[in-house]
């Protein structure tokens, strides 16, 4: 046996008895790989290393995610060694599938077994032979018939439904870096895989099937974290692990090969892109810097305030109509945003979760629309701001006519690109707020803006916003003068004060006031209303008072001269 310096002398010593080498390797992957294939053991074992032996042993974990930094030998535990044990130690495995990205990375991982099986006499002696099978999967497959295993690479492209070794189906399926930086773009092949992995993938396993899927973090929304979020909230059962090179407290997570900082500065300086050094090592996404919205800008808020507030201004729709049921096409989107100004001055805008994003055709539009506006305003309609392109100006007016507060969002010639940059600070100083769940899809396309296939709702966002901007930007309020009392009041102030009223209402609904000074104003006009009215009938009662006068001394007339006529006649 090769004698290796980066292994223990007690285990090297353990393992010069034959019987009791096999029987300690069966069990024991760790040993295995120290044993059978310790040429690749360059610097000493991690303990990050030793606990993805440990999980490979596991007989109880049927799925395993990993992501670990570039030059981890993750590939090497998990994509080599881990087949081969999974076929002669103790989980004894019959059908070993691995899955790549590509073709040549499938032949790559196949290669990489097959030059081990070969050229290793210790692993060959005690394992093979081995052989190539003569049917349709020759190219893709190796057969170790002691055990009556195989050992199948593929690609993604190709068809894995009803793949079995002989009576078996694959026990044993590993996926090794599914996703490249070009396809994890784009969130058609985000859905795409993710739908393969539970539709094709495991459905093709067994009771017994054991799952690994291995890679580096490449987006937010990449399979490895779709499948480390299901984990972890519990909707999926599994064990996900994450090892950067150096974590948050600048802990090296392989010290045997970068024994300190310094040694992993010097591996940092021939990595010339901070974003990729971040992603490949630190498991970290950095934006880019052409990146439009940037994902540390982004404010959350659990609860958003009632619009029974006084700080409540109003609740608004931005809208990307795309007229169609075209699976291929854009979606119509709708992002609504409610505002609230409180007495200190400060803004909070508050992005509604769950938006409208689907391929809807114009009435389906119209119906979806007018629903929204009622919904978000409690039955009363609340504004819509349409995008005028083409066929959309007929949207705004078939909702004003129908008696929904409806307007055309002009563009004035500018780019997408450029209208979510003019609103950006909005999202970077926190006004414009985000809810912590139901709205991730419009996230990932305000942060991948430009590479993601649509942007519909990057696109209503950016429409709503600007309707933001204008009502914080807009100078000052114009606030209708309250109208004066006259002396004594009478029925006309009564009808100016409620054309203030109106005109009060009317400042309200157009935003020139906010829902605060709205709602003083309407108490502001009953108590002038009260006070209207008490004059009136303080005037109405002097009124009464001095004609009661005036009959009063009529009739004291009559009465005395009637008494002066029944004297004289006397």
């Amino acid at each position: 046996m090769k004698k290796n310096p980066n292994l223990p002398p007690e285990l090297v010593e353990l393992l010069q008895n034959r019987r009791l080498r096999r029987a300690a390797t069966r069990r024991n992957h760790a040993l295995f790989f120290h044993t059978y294939l310790n040429g690749h053991v360059a610097y000493p074992t991690a303990p990050f290393q030793l606990q993805l032996f440990k999980l490979t042993q596991d007989p109880d974990l049927k799925l395993l995610v990993v992501e670990a930094f570039r030059g981890s030998a993750k590939s090497t535990i998990i994509g080599m060694s881990y087949p081969i044990w999974a076929i002669i130690g103790e989980q004894n495995k019959k059908f070993v599938l691995i899955i790549c990205q590509t073709q040549a990375q499938a032949r790559q991982a196949l290669k990489n077994i097959k030059e081990e099986l070969t050229n290793n006499r210790l692993l060959k002696a005690e394992l093979g032979p081995f052989d190539e099978p003569d049917d349709e999967w020759r190219a893709n497959s190796i057969v170790i018939p002691r055990y009556g295993a195989r050992i199948t690479a593929v690609s993604l492209d190709t068809s894995v439904r009803g793949m079995k070794h002989g009576p078996y189906r694959p026990d044993l399926i590993i996926c090794d870096d599914l996703e490249d930086l070009a396809s994890v773009k784009v969130k058609e092949n985000r859905d795409k895989l993710y739908r393969w992995f539970f539709g094709d993938l495991i459905p093709m396993g067994d009771l017994n099937t054991k799952v690994v899927v291995i890679g580096t973090r490449l987006h937010d929304d990449s399979l490895l974290m779709r499948l480390r979020q299901d984990i972890n909230s519990g909707a999926l059962a599994g064990v996900v692990r994450s090892y950067p090179l150096i974590d948050e407290k600048n802990k090296i997570a392989w010290l045997g090969k970068f024994p300190n900082l310094a040694a992993v500065e010097r591996l940092r300086k021939t990595i010339p892109s901070i974003q990729a050094w971040s992603r490949e090592y630190l498991l970290r996404i950095l934006d880019d810097e052409e990146t439009v919205v940037k994902r540390e800008w982004i404010h959350r808020y659990k609860e958003m305030p009632s619009t029974d507030s006084p700080d409540f201004y109003v609740t608004l729709t931005g809208v990307d109509l795309a007229i169609t049921e075209d699976t291929k096409a854009d979606c119509t989107a709708a992002v609504s945003m409610s505002m609230f100004h409180n007495r200190d001055g400060e803004w909070k805008v508050y992005v509604h979760p769950f938006p409208v994003n689907e391929r809807l055709t114009f009435p389906d539009a119209r119906s979806r629309l007018k629903l929204l506006s009622k919904v978000l305003g409690y039955g009363q309609p609340t504004p819509l701001y349409i995008e005028s392109v083409q066929y959309q100006k007929a949207m705004p007016q078939d909702l004003r006519h129908d008696g929904f507060p409806a307007e055309e969002f002009k563009v004035h010639g500018q780019d997408k690109r450029m209208r979510l940059s003019l609103i950006t600070h909005l999202i970077q100083e926190g006004i414009i707020l985000f809810p912590e769940h139901g709205c991730e899809e419009m996230l990932s396309q305000l942060i991948n803006f430009g590479a993601e296939r649509h942007d519909d709702l990057a696109d209503a966002f950016a429409i709503a916003a600007h309707i933001v901007m204008g009502k914080i930007t807009q100078p000052g309020y114009a606030v209708p003068s309250l109208p004066g009392l006259s002396q004594n009041g009478d029925e006309a102030a009564l009808r100016a004060n409620d054309l203030w009223l109106a005109d009060m209402q009317e400042a309200w609904k157009q935003g020139r006031i906010p829902p605060a000074q709205w709602f003083e104003a309407k108490d502001t006009w009953r108590l002038r209303k009260i006070e209207i009215e008490t004059q009136i009938y303080r005037e109405q009662k002097h009124r009464q008072a001095e004609e009661e006068k005036k009959r009063m001394e009529q009739y004291n007339l009559q009465v005395y001269g009637q008494l002066m006529r029944k004297r004289r006649y006397a």
